[in-house]
């Protein structure tokens, strides 16, 4: 394509998610699989529970038994048996009996609702029942959670306890699991020393890398930090290389138009095909995505919230297209917002925000300066104004979208 195009937010999404493929799935033990994704569709082979079983310790009964029982006109009823959780009826309950039950435990032949402790007197092998109740009243029934055959969890969901629960019910171990991606990290600028070495003039520390290992770490990622290239076409070249050992590689800074912004440069003499360059956003405008022997390359901004925005708009999703995910947690709601805003027409904006729940309505407000290079706007944001592009001017008061952050 004509690099020399802006191309939109929706058409650079396409572009990225089109170059980007699910990584192989990989066998893991289930006490391992917390915060994985699911690699294929898992269906139950049992009804869950298997059985009916009692809801609460009391009394396995037939309902008929004690249709007309009350506190004025109690029923006696025989206790023909025990059943603590795990065991089996060894009769069924015949009229005028009954079984003294735990929770958990199967329904015995005969009985059809349990009648809670607290509704009973025992004496000896007798149990006196003041109070009648309905049949089906306190009882599990068998596939209630559950149903023989069920999908129970889709390829793309990703592992929490509960789903850890569900696995272990339908007796799945090992797991079937996407890889997550590596991710190569290059921070590139004579500018930049590591966050240990002394400030001098001229001097900043590299705060992108580890921004940046945070976010993949967030989206499911391994990120691989590759440390800091100078502005050399060699050394960034060399660096690239090393990057491209992983399944993404993402370069912050160089990519802009300056005398010493090579990254897009060495991309081209790496052979890489450049998808876009540019794209109509702010911030985050100069970036460029490019395949080089068949990686994903992102050539993010240099500036910290800038580089921060295009991970979330760009990167973030298509890792999780590669860990098959089927969603985007990103929540997205409509809020008034409390000031007015300002922008360029002919790019779609992506402000920091600290959005809020106040009387049934959401709320939300920029989180000071928003300069690209002003990280402290995104430790303030839960959120992201989106503004479209063919917005200049929105009122206060007018609703606007909003993207949360978590």
């Amino acid at each position: 394509m004509n690099t020399s195009y802006m191309v939109t937010v929706e058409e650079a999404q396409k572009f990225v998610l089109e170059q980007i493929r699910s990584i192989n799935a990989e066998e893991i033990s289930l006490p391992e699989c917390l915060g994985r994704t699911i690699a294929r569709d898992y269906y139950s082979q049992d009804n869950i529970p298997p059985f009916d079983n009692s809801a609460m310790d009391g009394y396995a009964v037939s309902s008929p038994d004690v249709a007309r029982a009350s506190r004025e006109s109690p029923v006696v009823l025989k206790v023909v048996e025990d059943l603590p959780a795990g065991s089996v009826a060894q009769r069924e309950i015949r009229k005028g009996e009954t079984a003294r039950i735990m929770t958990g435990a199967a329904i015995p032949d005969g009985a059809d609702t349990v009648i809670r402790v607290e509704k009973t007197r025992s004496e000896g092998r007798t149990v006196t029942i003041f109070g009648s109740i309905e049949a089906g009243k306190n009882i599990r029934l068998c596939g209630e959670d559950i149903r023989n055959g069920q999908l129970v969890l889709k390829k793309g969901t990703v592992v929490g306890p509960a789903e850890m629960g569900i696995l272990a019910s339908l007796g799945v171990d090992p797991v079937a699991a996407a890889r997550p991606p590596t991710v190569g990290i290059l921070a590139t600028g004579d500018e930049l020393v590591e966050i240990k070495e002394e400030l001098t003039p001229s001097k900043i520390r590299n705060s992108n890398t580890y921004s940046l290992i945070g976010q993949v770490k967030e989206s499911g990622g391994i990120p691989r930090n590759l440390g800091i290239a100078g502005d050399s076409k060699n050394e960034i070249r060399r660096k690239i290389e090393e990057g491209l050992k992983n399944d993404i590689l993402i370069v912050s800074g160089g990519v802009s138009v300056g005398d010493y912004d090579y990254v897009k440069e060495v991309m081209t003499d790496l052979k890489g095909r450049i998808v876009f360059w540019k794209a109509a956003i702010k911030p985050g405008r100069p970036m460029v995505f490019a395949i080089i022997n068949g990686r994903p390359v992102f050539g993010l901004p240099g500036n910290p919230a800038a580089s921060m925005v295009s991970f979330e708009v760009f990167v973030r999703p298509a890792i999780l297209k590669t860990l098959g995910r089927q969603n985007d947690n990103r929540r997205e709601v409509s809020a008034v917002v409390e000031e007015e805003i300002k922008k360029k027409k002919g790019l779609r904006y992506f402000l920091r925000a600290h959005t809020r729940w106040e009387g049934g309505v959401y709320f939300t407000r920029k989180t000071g300066l928003q300069g690209s290079g002003i990280l402290k706007s995104m430790v303030l944001a839960n959120s992201l104004i989106v503004l479209p592009e063919e917005e200049e001017i929105i009122d206060k008061g007018r609703r606007v979208t909003v993207r949360f952050l978590n």
